[in-house]
């Protein structure tokens, strides 16, 4: 007996009070040592809100992130990946912080801050994630923004995707799994813009059609529209429309110099019955076959009553002087004989 309670008596004393802690619980965590980044300085400790470079004016905020609802939830301010006009709440010695609503401050560099900004001001902005998923905002324009295509060149493929150059320091991902096809580096695709509630980041999808599918419910033939020349194939080029949807233009309509990634006005020629539109790069039609026959009449008065352009005439050699095809061409010269207006020659036109 005597044995036994000595040895409980040591237990007991082992165990000195207030030292035993569960296994499930963990020590908290002091302010000092919450990790804070400063723009361009290696990683520090220190309180949030504190300043551990000792300059009183620099203000450490904590990181923002995106929220899981997505950039269009209720309360949102801003939408990321858009041009946004935000206002400036705080002055820093390496940029700006901009409100950004429900979403707090975001901060925008100093190297892009307009000279003679101050708080107060507002800022037409770009909001998107840095290389470590922060936000951050920037008055630089990428070459597409969330909901838009674009053709972009692929830089880098990794093992989580491929990484496009889209004007920005940081590059737009398409993972794997958006990959129509496994991209190569130095190639460009046609690709779509979006932001992703899962990752709570931008990426881009090749897989597009899961995207647009009913965005030609928007055009009439003969609309003016912006194109982008993308890759070529045997019949002619894929043009990126609007940056909203993609279309095909016909080698055989077309009679200038292109190539890939250009920028150039067009007209909606055809949508077909599944969605699909066709383009050209000069207008057609009643209208336009008026204004070229208009503009014949013109010269002939101004060339004493003769042209040297006939069936035989080149193709290139009529769109360098009208900027139309030779089958537009054809059909004015075509309305102006029916009216009675020319007489057409071998070697040219004739006015009556």
């Amino acid at each position: 007996m005597t044995s036994f309670i000595i040895l409980s008596v040591r237990v007991v004393l082992l165990i000195e009070p207030g030292r035993w802690q569960s296994s499930t619980e963990s020590k908290p965590v002091e302010p000092e040592d919450i990790p804070i980044k400063i723009p361009g300085e290696p990683l520090r400790y220190g309180k949030q809100g504190s300043n551990p470079s000792g300059d009183e004016k620099r203000e450490i905020r904590p990181p923002v992130r995106v929220p899981k609802t997505g950039t269009d939830a209720p309360g949102n301010r801003i939408k990321v990946g858009r041009m946004n006009r935000l206002k400036v709440v705080t002055e820093v010695d390496f940029g700006v912080y901009l409100d950004a609503g429900m979403m707090g401050e975001i901060l925008m560099p100093g190297k892009y801050v307009p000279d003679g900004c101050q708080e107060g001001d507002e800022i037409e902005a770009f909001v998107y994630l840095d290389s470590e998923d922060r936000l951050v905002a920037t008055t630089e324009t990428p070459l597409a923004m969330e909901g838009e295509l674009a053709f972009l060149e692929v830089v880098s493929t990794t093992p989580i995707g491929a990484f496009l150059d889209w004007g920005l320091p940081k590059d737009l991902l398409v993972p794997f799994k958006e990959q129509r096809d496994p991209m190569q580096q130095g190639q460009s695709y046609i690709v779509y813009i979006y932001y992703d509630n899962i990752s709570e980041r931008l990426v881009a999808s090749s897989k597009i059609f899961k995207y647009i599918h009913k965005k030609s419910d928007s055009y009439r033939i003969g609309d003016q529209v912006d194109l982008i020349i993308c890759n070529a194939f045997e019949l002619g080029y894929r043009v990126i429309i609007d940056k909203q949807t993609v279309g095909v233009i016909y080698s055989s309509e077309i009679f200038q110099e292109v190539f890939e990634g250009q920028r150039i006005k067009g007209y909606i020629k055809t949508i077909l019955p599944d969605g699909k539109i066709d383009v050209e790069l000069q207008k057609t039609g009643g209208a336009a076959r008026d204004i070229l026959e208009e503009k014949l009449l013109k010269d002939l008065r101004e060339a004493n009553g003769f042209l040297p352009l006939s069936d035989r005439t080149d193709p290139e050699v009529i769109y360098k002087t009208y900027r139309v095809s030779k089958r537009a061409f054809k059909r004015a010269v075509g309305g102006l004989y029916k009216k009675r207006l020319i007489v057409i020659q071998d070697d040219g036109l004739r006015l009556l």
